[in-house]
């Protein structure tokens, strides 16, 4: 088979990874079950064998994947549990639904031009009043309300009047289309109450508790440009943690 061709070669990892993650649960490989070779893997996926030891390497970071000199790559004791979802591995909202199965639908909220009170100056590390964009979005999974979000990007990584860009679409597509590529961020992960006001609003009230993921997210160059705060509903949503000596 001929190596399908990618013109980004992090997408076609980070999508390899994926399928061999999947690849793992599908086919119902155990703790200590050995992997396909690379080359046998990069037959499978049409794939350069560079994308396929390099998608191998994240899930070795992971935990997911044991290598052994000489012997090859084996299935980790701690696969299960952290295939569906590993926590630190980044991904917009949209890409993660996505990957757990969901039909993902966007309802827009609101978007505004605001200035940055001083939390928001200090998470991006600009000065206080710098303009920003706040965006309230609610994701959807197969009909259900998931995700509440309520992001703040800075207003020169989008330019461009505001009425004219379609906020249901990604934010890391929409920052990376305009030079700004998310490769990481710090995050801080809490369990609350959605506020009053914004549960009886959005008709999100009776839920039960969320998963408040406050994330500030940074370009490849190192620089600020978006914090998230996303509110995952706490009793369909939740982060699988690898933890060792």
């Amino acid at each position: 088979m001929t190596p399908r061709a990618g013109s980004d070669g992090r997408a076609s990892t980070s999508s390899l990874r994926d399928d061999i993650a999947r690849m793992i649960s599908d086919e119902g490989l155990a703790p200590g079950d050995r992997l396909p070779t690379e080359a046998q893997l990069a037959e499978r996926f049409g794939l350069a064998r560079s994308t396929v030891r390099e998608a191998l390497k994240r899930l070795e970071e992971e935990g997911l994947v044991d290598a052994v000199q000489g012997k090859g790559r084996f299935v980790s004791a701690v696969a299960a549990a952290i295939v569906e979802r590993p926590i630190t591995r980044y991904e917009g909202v949209t890409e993660m639904l996505g990957r757990l199965g969901h039909e993902v639908t966007t309802s827009v909220f609101s978007v505004a031009e605001v200035p940055a009170d001083a939390a928001q100056a200090q998470s991006l590390d600009v000065a206080e009043g710098t303009p920003l964009i706040r965006l309230a979005r609610l994701r959807y999974g197969d009909g259900e309300p998931l995700v509440f979000s309520i992001d703040h990007i800075l207003r020169d990584a989008l330019p461009g009047p505001i009425s004219h860009r379609d906020w249901s679409a990604p934010l890391t597509e929409a920052l990376e289309a305009n030079g700004h590529q998310i490769v990481s961020s710090v995050a801080r992960i809490s369990a609350v109450e959605l506020a009053f006001d914004l549960a009886r609003r959005h008709r999100l009230t009776g839920l039960g508790p969320w998963l408040l993921v406050t994330e500030v997210c940074l370009t490849r160059a190192g620089r600020r440009v978006l914090l998230a705060e996303d509110y995952h509903r706490g009793s369909l949503i939740g982060f699988n943690v690898r933890r060792q000596r």
